[in-house]
């Protein structure tokens, strides 16, 4: 299915200007848009809603990816064929892999994220690496949550590195960004959920709370900064401060890895014969 126009989009044309820039943060929060690069991405976008505003498509791609643009015309972008060098120029990526997408922001007000009465959450606070948030965003999609919390004092959501590292995920569970921490704490513990945080040096074991069964209620897990991990501040927020046990000789693992493990724990507890997957317990 081709493009609207087989002309090639001119590397002058103030479209592709005016995606360049949302490279730069300032420029993303001015237009509220982002950059989705790849064919994961783009699709994902193309099937969210009106999502995706435009796609910039080389001809190999274009053909090659002759869905997604399918997708993306009935979705209503703007459809503009470009030369490897305007995507090269567009891109924020060593290796363009020949499609990138202008989307509309996607963040959830956190008000509306309480409402829904969310049962499993993950919530980010101090994350400063954008591979790190956009790989948890993609571990608490996996494990099914419900919802992912970005604290004020976080990365950006849009930040064109955490957006591929969650290969999609960003746009398939709301994300709140710019909540503070306190707010958040007290804002899910209101809505019946239980704090944990995550660290290293917590003084409960994750194995014992899964072998005491106090796992199965709804929760949220607080992840702190990669390298110093959660003030003592936040810390004391929490209802409790848990650990991922070491039974090897690892000293320690990173934060995506201890996400994924703390989330699915979670999710499996909450699943298991009398595991409650719901506030209200039905």
């Amino acid at each position: 299915m081709p493009p609207v126009s087989p002309e090639l989009i001119s590397p002058r044309s103030s479209r592709v200007a005016a995606a360049r820039r949302l490279g730069k943060r300032n420029f993303r929060g001015k237009e509220r848009l982002f950059l989705a690069e790849g064919p994961q991405a783009v699709r994902e976008a193309a099937g969210h809603g009106d999502t995706l505003v435009e796609l910039f498509a080389t001809v190999e791609a274009a053909e090659r990816y002759a869905d997604i643009i399918g997708g993306a015309r009935d979705a209503g972008a703007r459809i503009h064929l470009a030369s490897e060098d305007v995507i090269a120029d567009i891109s924020t990526t060593v290796t363009p892999q020949g499609l990138v997408g202008v989307c509309r922001f996607l963040d959830t007000p956190f008000e509306e994220i309480l409402a829904a009465r969310p049962r499993l959450v993950a919530v980010l606070a101090h994350v400063r690496d954008p591979g790190n948030a956009g790989t948890v965003l993609r571990c608490a999609d996996a494990a099914g949550a419900e919802a992912v919390v970005l604290t004020d004092a976080s990365v950006d959501l849009y930040n064109p590195k955490a957006v591929r590292a969650s290969v999609g995920s960003l746009f398939h569970l709301p994300v709140a960004v710019g909540v503070p921490v306190e707010r958040a704490v007290s804002g899910l513990r209101d809505a019946g959920v239980r704090l944990l945080a995550a660290d290293g040096a917590g003084d409960r074991d994750l194995d014992d709370e899964l072998d005491k069964g106090t796992m199965g209620g709804p929760t949220a897990w607080v992840f702190g900064n990669e390298a110093w991990g959660l003030p003592e501040e936040t810390r004391a927020l929490a209802d409790a401060v848990v650990r991922v046990p070491i039974h090897g000789k690892a000293e320690s693992l990173n934060l995506a890895t201890a996400a994924a493990v703390c989330l699915y724990a979670s999710a499996r507890a909450q699943r298991a014969a009398g595991g409650c997957r719901s506030v209200t317990g039905n």
